[in-house]
């Protein structure tokens, strides 16, 4: 599969230095459906080892619409950038590059478990992940970045807008009954409309989309000694 390699890439190692990135980067988000078929979806998760050292990616391939899985590839690599809310692809991104760059097919959409256009500067890990490798990409975090939104009605499937500065960023979607909603933003070439079809699609019995549980199992390392989540 050929994507933006990690290696090919100069990491900043600073927060002024990825600011600048993200506002350099974020005008190639496409905020359009530039989707071809989706016969496949894929989920991407960190953990860290070595008390943080080293960072540790997981993607998990499903077929779509059936979520059996197909693939799953694991990358290392040195922990580069310290955690900084906001910044967590320049931490994330160059193992999540090199796990994919093992997979012997591109898939077809990423669902991040991150955030996307909900981010202060319009460029979440879904967009740069987007960015660099132009897969179809969408952010579905577990909680709020930034943004206000409404009351969110209880039953699964209701989501509001998720809103900043006058602009409409994502959506609070509620993927189970009564149960905390997940955060749902546009990417990379997936309009927000799209982004909450397919998050649901992707969720079966539980909050989170298959996608994100799969990879997230891959990422913690939970039968291994030594590994930990980054939650």
């Amino acid at each position: 599969m050929r994507s933006a390699a990690s290696s090919e890439i100069e990491w900043p190692n600073d927060v002024a230095s990825a600011r600048a990135i993200q506002e350099a980067l974020r005008s190639q988000v496409v905020r359009e459906d530039r989707l071809g078929p989706v016969n496949t979806v894929a989920g991407v998760d960190v953990g860290f080892e070595d008390r943080g050292r080293t960072t540790r990616a997981a993607v998990a391939v499903l077929a779509f619409p059936g979520l059996e899985p197909l693939a799953q590839a694991i990358s290392r690599s040195p922990t580069r950038f310290p955690y900084v809310p906001g910044y967590l692809s320049f931490r994330e991104l160059p193992a999540v590059l090199g796990a994919l760059d093992q997979l012997a097919e591109r898939p077809d959409l990423i669902l991040c478990d991150g955030q996307g256009l909900a981010h202060p500067r319009r460029f979440g890990l879904a967009c740069h992940l987007g960015v660099l490798t132009d897969i179809p990409c969408i952010g579905v975090a577990k909680s709020r970045l930034v943004g206000r939104h409404d009351e969110l009605p209880p039953d699964k499937g209701q989501w509001v807008p998720l809103r900043d500065k006058g602009e409409t960023i994502g959506a609070v979607l509620r993927t189970r009954t009564r149960v905390s909603p997940v955060y749902v933003s546009i990417g990379h070439r997936v309009n927000l409309a799209a982004a909450i079809d397919f998050t649901l699609r992707c969720t079966t019995r539980y909050r989170l989309p298959e996608t994100t549980r799969y990879a997230h199992r891959l990422a913690s390392g939970l039968s291994e000694k030594g590994v930990s989540n980054r939650y």
